[in-house]
């Protein structure tokens, strides 16, 4: 019998906002929890899988972006959109007090506090992105719109091509 799809607070907050979404699983690789490896186990395109990324700008401020998979994080293009200098990831240790979640499984939607959220331009290009659930080895699949709208999310130029 398959296990049953774990429900998250991530999609607890779309089904409130009757948002259509889609929820996959894959099986987690403890040594490789980069989104690279989910988009291949999920047989998704990698720009298609977007992370999640912790920073805190320079004004002590706290932010999440959603950039592709296959990309890094411009982190003075995403302080200067949030009206800062400089960005720094947070440590991976801090992920948890800050966020809820764990390396791997961090979602942008359902922190345990509430931070503003940046994802690259890149999504506008897609009909569907998939980002976690909030757990490592789930992924919800999403039309960005629907993201940008529910997280109240700025849409700006952050990644760049390993």
């Amino acid at each position: 019998m398959p296990k049953p799809t774990p429900k998250t607070n991530a999609a607890r907050i779309l089904d409130r906002s009757r948002i259509t979404y889609e929820i996959k699983t894959y099986d987690v690789d403890e040594s490789d929890l980069s989104a690279v490896s989910a988009a291949e186990k999920l047989g998704l395109a990698v720009e298609s899988v977007y992370k999640t990324l912790v920073a805190r700008n320079d004004k002590k401020e706290i932010l999440l972006a959603c950039i592709p998979a296959d990309t890094e994080l411009d982190l003075k293009a995403l302080a200067s959109y949030s009206g800062g200098k400089k960005a720094d990831l947070v440590p991976i240790s801090d992920l948890p007090k800050l966020t809820g979640y764990v390396r791997g499984g961090c979602s942008p939607l359902g922190t345990k506090n509430p931070y503003r959220l940046f994802i690259d331009s890149s999504c506008e290009q897609l009909n569907i992105i998939s980002i976690s659930a909030g757990l490592r080895g789930v992924q919800i699949l999403i039309d960005p719109a629907d993201l940008i709208h529910v997280a109240n999310a700025g849409v700006v130029q952050i990644a760049r091509k390993v």
